[in-house]
């Protein structure tokens, strides 16, 4: 498989299919079908913009959620993914190696919101062992975009990146 094509839509999803054919090297229409093809087949699962919403007035909060779980019979870990992923709140679930299954990170208007969710949500979750909650308090570097200052302030002292 040729992953150009995915890289450059990873990097910028939107370019467009002339513009990735002449980076390419390859014809319009064989660009498209590629495409098609990827979105048909799950490879591509879909198309998202990238946020700083520390530049807006969106007040809300970002935790990384580590669960200890028990695996279930037949299943592993996945039943117990499932039912984590399917609340609106958790924007990322990842298996992991090391001290614990799962990482989550979810999102809530306050801190107290997401002491909440865990408390009455993800906790009494059958086969969830502990939690422990970290709270997001900047992102630097999210999806290979690195973040600038988040105020006039950061851009007068330097602090750019």
């Amino acid at each position: 498989m040729d992953y150009s094509l995915l890289n450059l839509l990873e990097t910028d999803a939107k370019l467009t299919d002339e513009q990735i054919a002449a980076m390419l090297g390859k014809e319009t229409g064989d660009i498209k079908k590629m495409i098609t093809e990827f979105e048909k087949n799950g490879t591509i699962l879909g198309y998202r913009t990238l946020i700083d919403w520390d530049r807006t007035d969106r007040e809300y909060v970002t935790a990384l959620i580590e669960v200890k779980i028990t695996p279930q019979r037949d299943m592993g870990f996945d039943k117990v993914a499932e039912k984590i992923y399917n609340y609106p709140e958790v924007k990322s679930v990842y298996l992991m190696s090391g001290g614990f299954d799962l990482a989550l990170f979810i999102e809530g208007k306050t801190m107290r919101d997401v002491a909440y969710f865990v408390a009455q949500k993800l906790a009494p979750i059958e086969f969830v062992i502990s939690t422990a909650t970290h709270f997001v308090l900047r992102k630097y570097k999210d999806n290979g975009v690195i973040y600038g200052p988040t105020s006039d302030a950061e851009l007068e002292r330097g602090n750019c990146n």
